[in-house]
């Protein structure tokens, strides 16, 4: 309508002005003339006005009575059709505001006449409506008529007018208000005088008001009046009214305008005098209805209440409160009051729902309830209302569990849920429950005891939404639907702890802001203590006092309320959004008491939600005592309000998710865990994350709860502190289901950061948590003595989240956190506690030490040293768990932290030390781990004076006997911290004089003398020494494997690194560590247990030759006294001029011949290895022998700079290189040089002294024999003999004959040691092998090394040749006569058995063929020698040789009689002449018949030649036989005249015999397998007969020998030749013998030599007989013509031919055929 004046619009008007009049006269033409006739004149009035004034509009609203006119004569006819014709005329009038006062006064008019006829009803009510909100004009009388009219309307019989009408009174009483606005807006800025009002009811003091002021007055006063059922005073001519729509009418003026009520005086007074009044009376139905009551009892029957007049009434008064409360004070009190009694359980059920609902339209208005709060609650004598909203909300929903749902009055049909009429057990199985379609669904509801209530969706959160309240058209009371009261109820509690939450925090926030900014001193206002008195505030604004405390009345006034109800409901809900709620409302009500200091009300919450997440009956002691004694009586009354604590339904209807043990000493079977403890527990988890700072004491209760949570769900603490879902140790009590699965992740994560969050509290809240946190651990502990169950360790786990979070202030708590867990966690005897006080322990420690402190650990050395000293008190206790714990510890800091211990160093290395043999091998080996990691990282940053401690640490580590690698492993460290002494020995050594000299200070200072080991040497060396000691402790451990590692390293170090020491630490050296340490090795291995040692633990295989612990021991005796001699060769230019060296010497001696001397035979033949070593003979470095460094240690080669001569080890010695450089270290030592030749002439006699005593003793044959004599070994005496020919070279000008004596007896018995059979394989060569064992070898050597002494040597030193001769001599026999041993009984190698222990006689052939070799070569020198020949020397080569020559093939080798042969044949070649030579002085007249014996012996043996010689072998042999004969007549027979006439004789005899040997006469088949020796038989007799007929006889004797011999032999062959004549016929066609035919073809060629000879031979020196023996041969001879074999043929024509010589004629028979 805004452009209802425009010229179009205006036009527009004109035109349907005009054409309404035309329709309205043609209308009436018929009927009503009148009318047309006003309608025609009114045409005119239009055009005329039309044509006449500008303003157009104005003009017609002046004329508007007239304009008018025509339309309400219209109306004035009743007709239907001109009525509605006139009545849109008018309108449209109205619209374009053309109607003057007037004009309005008369349409009212009309219409009233037209209501009263009942015509045309809703356009009536249109008209009106459209008059009264387009314009102003109608007041007063108008007005009220107007209103009056449209009230009538209301009260017809038909429903649509009713409907209409009601709507159009609202809308006119909103525009009667709306103008009463607009006009005070336009007044506003007019300043009025007030005017005072005398306080009577008279309603005529409205005439200050303006006039639409008044008209409002006026109106809202009839209400009022017709609400009371008065009559208006304004409003006249009303003939009915409802009260339940005056109430609704009153309601939105008092609604849709509290400013007018509260602007004008006037209105107040209404509101005061009038509404309230009104309102209480007709509450009074309400108020004295008792539900159930019987009436016949009562005398006057109770009005019943009426729904629709008491919810109008309830709307009315909640607008009061919300909008006129600071008017109505009194009167609101008494509403509220009527309220809380509305709620009681003997009301009807729908005025409880809308009581409720009221209610809840004031819960959501914070500032509302904090108005009740000061206006009642804090006033003395007056009533506590807002107290008693919250009770009697709990007691509400109290009741609603309590009052069966059948007891509503009969409106209630059967609903569903309502079949818990059959008894409250039988409710909870299906009360819940809709079937759709197949599947069921949990309708969110409440269940308790039976009664289920569900969970109606009523209203958006913080909004009141009612239900009721708005059912404006319903009369009778409705049904209200099971469990919406309860909804409501719950919605207001929810909203009611929002609000007064929210407000207060967001005030204590701007008063904190404030105070903060104002003072920083000023103590914070969320003080946990409960005295939070107002002084510690008193510098700030009275404000703050005020407002804390209307904050604490308004808490305390509901906490038990609220508290009372949340609880129940918690217990009894069954939907998880619900509990959620719930839960969400009581941690914001602790929160909110806890940060106002109001400790019973925030420890009872907090218990409320403890007990919650725990499951029912849970007996957890801290809930049922500390603040449950607020509620100790089950009930307590609030101002006479009785509220009942209700105590938890047992029966749950939650969804078990999980089962569990309880956390207590003996539990009783399992707990069950619902969806809704679990939701709970994440509320606590809340509260203590978010509103930690305000916890102070309630700590105890929280993380009592959780921990015994945790214990339920099997959560176990993971690293850090941190808990994990784990399984529960005991068995399968602990069932979780997935849901609870899938929430556990978070449940820790949450319990987590709850500890985190600890950082962010202050230090009193820190310290309120950790004795919490202290006391709760302690009652894990007391509950987990006594039994191995799984302890709780949540206590302790959190103990050590918080401790790792407040790193930054770790100081304040340090002590308490660690002594708690130091004293109590880690000695308690239940292993899981304990390993996890000391986790939380050492991951404290190693976070303090890791963290950044400020300022840093390193100049803050009190701080490291406070961490670091609990890690040392765990050292006293004594489970190994722990300790492990503390060694890993130890570990991870060194890996972390080790550069930058400094002064804790002792600290560190005193755990690794205070490890026992007995804790077990983890723990020795997680404590030898950081020793390691010590040694090869961490020597260079510590300081020296910790050196020490690090070497005894390693010592002690080795001395272990649990982990036998450790020990081992140890002495490499040892070894690898004298490399680090070694190469920073100069700067390690400047830093201990330093200390050494402030500590002497000290020392002197307080008078007491300076106390460490080793005290004169320099602290330097004094490290050294302490690391030999502890070296020498280890080679004398029970193991060998120690022993040795340890025995290597020390030598190795002293060798490597002895010449940092000075000169006078030697001494120590020597005598305190070395010879002491031999002593004790002597001492252990003489006292070792023989017994065999089955295995070396576990299935190691322990070699044959280390099986018993003497064996160990042996190896260990080897190696230390192989150390000390190695350190006495290399190192004696330094110990040389220390003063007792001779003396040293001699105890070095003493030892090794005890070792030599030992029944063992490695130690014997090391210690005379030692031996070689101390005479120089071996160079010390050999390779093969040297241990070099310990085993398995990787030694660096320290890198000296300078010049350098490394002898042989691969280590640098400083210092060692010339005689020149070692002197010049000793200034005072030239001088010594010249007594060294003395002094070391007595060293070596002493040393050839110990040789003797070694060898006699060691080779002395046992008395008695059996399986057990030691016999020394082969090694053993090869060694012994060697060492000779080198101490001999130091001796040999004091070496006399007797000393010679000595050496003959020990190499001989020597030589005669047999070996044991096991040994036998490797020491000898296999037996046909012609081979020397080494010792035969070595004692060849001695001798020789002798023979060449004296050959070189002075006159006086030849006489000891014979004496070599014997010896060699005395070997030769032993190729046919092996040496006896003892009465040992010895084997032949052949016959004995490896595995027995026999012992088996060396194959001493080839030695005594060599002892020969060198006799002859010897005697080929020696000859010549007085010596020699005096002593006879070649009578006793030859009577030696006789042996093996006379045996011959018996000999056990057929080399040796070879080589004596061959050897007799040299030995003579040069001996005879010599003998020769001395003929005269009879020195060799016993070695002629010797030599004619050992002829006749070898030539004519007496043993058989074995059966397989082979022909070419028979003829060789049979050469050396030749050769000898050649010898005879080569070498003896020329020179008979100088050679005695016997022997000549023997000789001639054999050479006889020999000739002759062949025709043995005694022909056995033995004798005829013999192979003939023609050669020989030939050389002999051809000797023979150029001896027997040479020109030379000088003797007859010699021709009778020759004689004899002839006729000897002619025998012989006539006897040979007959008997083969004889055989030859007997065999027939068969060829004979082999043997006989050759022995044949011999006789017949000797027989043709022999005729041969005689014919050279001068006839005189023939005897006749010869040849008469000779000739009778002829006829013998030729009888063998028949024979077969060709060859005998051809021998035989050879034999026959010579006898023509003899075929003369006979002399007479010539002469006489001649003549």
């Amino acid at each position: 309508m805004s452009c209802t004046n425009s010229p179009e619009a205006v036009k527009k008007l004109l035109e349907n002005m005009q054409s309404d009049l035309r329709a309205l006269s043609l209308e009436c033409k018929k009927k009503f003339p009148p009318v047309k006739e006003a309608a025609e004149s009114g045409i005119i009035k239009v055009k005329t006005i039309a044509a006449r004034s500008t303003e157009i509009l104005t003009a017609l609203k002046e004329n508007s009575s007239e304009v008018v006119q025509p339309f309400l004569m219209g109306c004035g006819t009743k007709e239907p059709k001109i009525t509605q014709l006139c009545l849109a005329a008018i309108q449209r009038l109205m619209s374009h505001e053309v109607v003057s006062e007037t004009a309005a006064g008369n349409i009212i008019n009309m219409l009233w006449q037209l209501m009263e006829n009942s015509l045309e009803e809703l356009k009536l009510l249109q008209t009106v409506l459209v008059l009264l909100t387009t314009n102003t004009v109608v007041h007063d009388e108008a007005l009220s008529k107007a209103i009056v009219l449209c009230f009538r309307l209301h009260f017809t019989k038909d429903n649509i007018t009713n409907n209409t009408a009601a709507a159009t009174v609202r809308q006119v009483v909103t525009v009667v208000f709306e103008r009463m606005v607009a006009e005070d807006e336009r007044h506003k800025d007019v300043v009025e005088q007030p005017v005072l009002v005398q306080g009577n009811s008279n309603r005529r003091s409205v005439s200050t008001l303006k006039p639409c002021a008044k008209d409002a007055y006026m109106l809202f006063q009839d209400l009022c009046q017709l609400v009371n059922a008065d009559a208006p005073y304004w409003l006249v001519g009303m003939t009915e009214m409802t009260r339940t729509f005056g109430l609704e009418l009153l309601e939105s003026v008092l609604n849709d305008f509290p400013q007018v009520f509260l602007q004008h005086q006037e209105f107040s007074f209404l509101l005061k005098e009038r509404v309230c009044p009104l309102v209480i009376k007709l509450f009074s139905p309400n108020i004295k209805f008792r539900q159930g009551s019987c009436t016949s009892s009562s005398p006057a029957p109770v009005e019943k209440p009426y729904f629709p007049i008491c919810m109008r009434l309830l709307r009315v008064v909640s607008v009061l409160i919300k909008q006129f409360y600071s008017l109505l004070v009194t009167e609101c009190e008494i509403f509220l009051s009527l309220l809380v009694k509305f709620l009681d359980a003997d009301k009807p059920q729908w005025l409880r729902a809308v009581a409720v609902e009221s209610i809840h339209r004031l819960c959501v208005q914070p500032q509302l309830l904090r108005s009740f709060c000061q206006s009642y609650d804090m006033k003395q004598h007056s009533t506590k209302v807002f107290r008693d909203i919250v009770n009697a909300l709990g007691s509400f929903i109290q009741s609603l569990f309590l009052v069966p749902t059948t007891g509503i009055p009969s409106t209630t049909t059967n609903q569903a849920g309502n079949n818990n009429s059959g008894g409250p057990t039988s409710a909870p199985a299906n009360s819940g429950m809709l079937g759709l379609g197949g599947g069921v669904t949990v309708l969110p509801a409440f269940e308790y005891r039976g009664t289920w209530i569900p969970i109606l969706t009523i209203t958006v959160q913080g909004s009141a939404k009612a239900t009721y309240l708005e059912m404006l058209d319903k009369v009778e009371p409705p049904t209200i639907p099971e469990g919406y009261a309860m909804s409501v109820a719950f919605h207001c509690l929810l909203d009611l702890v929002r609000g007064i939450t929210t407000m207060i925090e967001g005030e204590l926030g701007q008063v904190e802001t404030e105070s903060q900014t104002t003072t920083e001193t000023a103590s914070s206002p969320a003080q946990s203590s409960e005295q939070q008195d107002f002084q510690s505030v008193s510098d700030q604004t009275d404000k703050e006092t005020v407002s804390r405390a209307v904050w604490e009345e308004m808490v305390n006034a509901c906490w038990c309320g609220l508290l009372a109800a949340l609880s129940l409901l918690l217990d009894a809900s069954t939907d998880e959004a619900a509990t959620e709620n719930i839960l969400k409302a009581e941690l914001t009500m602790a929160a909110l008491c806890g940060r106002l200091g109001l400790v019973t009300s925030r420890d009872a919450f907090i218990t409320a939600i403890c007990k919650g997440s725990l499951p029912p009956h849970y007996a957890l002691t801290v809930l049922n005592t500390t603040t449950a004694a607020t509620f100790s009586s089950k009930s307590y009354s609030i101002q006479g309000q009785n509220v009942q604590m209700i105590s938890p339904s047992s029966e749950s209807h939650q969804q078990v998710v999980a089962v569990g043990q309880p956390l207590a000493v003996q539990p009783q079977g399992t707990v069950m865990l619902t969806s809704k403890n679990i939701q709970c527990m994440r509320t606590l988890l809340n509260l203590a994350h978010c509103h930690g700072a305000v916890l102070g004491t309630s700590w105890q209760l929280v993380l009592a709860t959780l921990q015994h949570l945790v214990w339920i769900l099997g959560l176990k603490p993971g690293s850090g502190g941190a808990l994990k879902p784990g399984r529960a140790v005991e068995g399968p009590s602990t069932v979780l289901t997935t849901a609870v699965m899938t929430d556990l992740p978070v449940i820790s994560n949450i319990l987590s950061r709850l500890f985190e969050s600890s950082q962010y509290l202050d230090d009193v809240s820190l310290h309120h948590l950790i004795n919490a946190l202290c006391s709760l651990s302690l009652e894990a502990m007391d509950m987990a003595y006594g039994n191995n169950k799984e302890p709780s360790l949540f206590a302790v786990a959190k103990l050590l989240e918080t401790g790792l979070v407040n790193m930054h202030r770790i100081e304040i708590l340090w002590r308490p956190l660690t002594g708690h867990l130091l004293e109590k966690v880690c000695q308690h005897p239940n292993s899981r506690m304990r390993e996890w006080g000391a986790e939380a322990l050492t991951s404290l420690i190693k976070a303090g030490l890791t963290f950044n402190h400020d300022p840093p650990l390193s100049q803050n050395q009190r701080l490291q040293l406070l961490l670091l000293n609990p890690l040392k008190e765990l050292s006293n206790i004594i489970h190994p768990d722990i300790r492990l714990k503390q060694l890993e510890c130890v570990l991870q800091i060194l890996q972390s932290q080790g550069d930058s211990l400094g002064p804790g160093w002792p600290l560190v290395l005193g755990v690794m030390g205070a490890i026992r043999n007995d804790q077990g091998e983890s723990l020795i080996r997680t404590a030898f781990q950081c020793l390691q990691l010590v040694v090869t990282d961490f020597l260079p940053t510590m300081p020296c004076t910790c050196l020490q401690i690090v070497v005894d640490v390693a010592g002690s580590f080795g001395l272990h006997n649990q982990e036998l690698n450790i020990s081992l492993t140890s002495i490499g460290l040892l070894w690898n911290i004298s490399d680090y002494f070694f190469q920073r020995g100069e700067t390690i050594e400047k830093e201990l004089n330093r200390e050494e000299a402030a500590q002497q200070k000290q020392a002197e200072e307080k008078g007491v003398v300076l106390n460490r080991p080793f005290h004169p040497a320099p602290p330097f060396d004094c490290l050294w020494l302490c690391l030999y000691a502890k070296l020498g402790e280890l080679c004398v451990d029970p193991r060998p494997a120690v022993r040795k590692s340890a025995g290597q390293t020390l030598f190795s170090t002293i060798g490597a690194h002895g010449t940092l020491l000075q000169h006078s630490t030697w001494h120590t050296v020597i005598w305190k560590v070395l010879f002491h340490l031999l002593d004790r090795v002597r001492e252990a291995s003489t006292t070792a247990d023989k017994e065999k040692i089955e295995s070396g633990g576990g299935n190691i295989l322990i070699h044959h030759s280390r099986d018993t612990a003497e064996k160990q021991w042996a190896e260990t005796w080897v190696l230390t006294l192989a150390g000390v001699a190695r350190i006495f060769n290399t190192r004696r230019y330094l110990l040389q001029p220390l003063g007792d060296f001779p003396k040293a010497w001699d105890v070095l001696l003493d030892h090794i011949q005890s070792a030599a001397l030992s029944k063992n035979n490695e130690v014997s033949l090391a210690a005379l290895k030692s031996f070689q070593e101390i005479l120089q003979i071996v160079s010390p470095m050999r390779d093969s022998d040297k241990p070099e460094t310990p085993p398995a240690v990787n030694v660096p080669v320290p890198v000296l700079i300078g010049p350098m001569s490394t002898p042989g080890l691969s280590r640098p010695f400083i210092r060692t290189d010339s005689i020149g450089e070692r002197l010049a270290r000793y200034p005072g030592s030239e001088p010594s040089i010249i007594t060294d030749e003395i002094e070391d002439l007595n060293l070596w006699w002493a040393a050839w002294n110990t040789w003797y005593r070694i060898g006699s003793e060691s080779t002395k044959p046992p008395l008695t024999c059996d399986k057990l004599t030691f016999i020394p070994s082969q090694p053993f005496l090869t060694a012994l003999i060697q060492i000779f020919p080198a101490l001999y070279q130091h001796i040999k000008t004091g070496f006399s004959m007797d000393d010679l004596q000595k050496l003959g007896i020990i190499l001989h018995s020597a030589v005669s040691v047999p070996i044991s059979s096991d040994a036998s394989p490797f020491i000898l060569p296999s037996y046909t092998e012609a081979v020397l064992t080494s010792l035969q070898e070595a004692v060849l050597t001695a001798l020789d090394v002798l023979q060449k002494a004296i050959c070189i040597g002075p006159e006086n030193m030849q006489i000891m040749y014979p004496a070599i001769f014997d010896q060699l001599l005395a070997f030769v026999e032993f190729s046919c006569k092996p040496p006896q041993y003892g009465q040992l009984e010895t084997k032949h190698i052949a016959n004995a058995k490896y595995n027995q222990a026999e012992w088996v006689a060396l194959n001493y052939v080839p030695f005594a063929e060599r002892s020969l070799e060198v006799v002859v070569d010897l005697y080929q020198k020696t000859a010549c020698h007085k010596a020699v020949v005096n002593e006879k020397v070649l009578q006793n080569v030859i009577k030696t040789l006789r042996i093996p020559l006379s045996l011959k093939y018996a000999c056990p080798s057929e080399t040796t009689w070879k080589l004596a042969v061959s050897s007799l044949l040299k030995v003579l070649s040069i001996g005879l002449p010599v003998a020769r030579q001395h003929a005269s002085s009879g020195k060799f007249d016993s070695m002629w018949p010797e030599l004619a014996s050992t002829f006749e012996d070898f030539l004519f043996t007496k043993s058989i030649p074995p059966d397989n010689l082979s022909i070419q072998e028979f003829q060789r042999n049979e050469s050396i036989d030749v050769e000898v004969v050649q010898l005879i007549s080569t070498e003896i027979l020329p020179y008979a005249n100088f050679i005695p006439k016997d022997f000549v004789g023997q000789i001639m005899t054999m050479l006889n015999k020999g000739s002759i040997h062949s025709q043995s006469s005694s022909f056995t088949e033995a004798e005829i397998d013999i192979r003939m020796r023609e050669e020989f038989s030939k050389m002999c007799f051809e000797t023979l007969l150029q001896f027997s007929f040479s020109n030379k006889v000088t003797t007859p004797q010699e021709g009778y020998i020759s004689r004899m011999a002839l006729s000897v032999l002619l025998k012989r062959s006539q006897d040979v030749l007959h008997r083969y004549i004889e055989d030859e016929r007997l065999s027939g066609k068969c060829p004979l013998p082999r043997q006989q035919v050759t022995e044949i073809i011999f006789v017949l060629k000797a027989v043709s030599t022999l005729i041969d000879s005689l014919k050279k031979t001068q006839p005189e020196n023939v005897d006749g007989n010869t040849w008469a023996q000779v000739i009778a041969l002829y006829p013998t001879l030729v009888e063998c013509i028949t024979c077969s074999s060709p060859e005998i043929c051809s021998a035989l024509k050879e034999a026959l031919v010579p006898f023509k010589d003899f075929m003369h004629p006979p002399a007479s028979k010539v002469q006489n055929g001649e003549s």
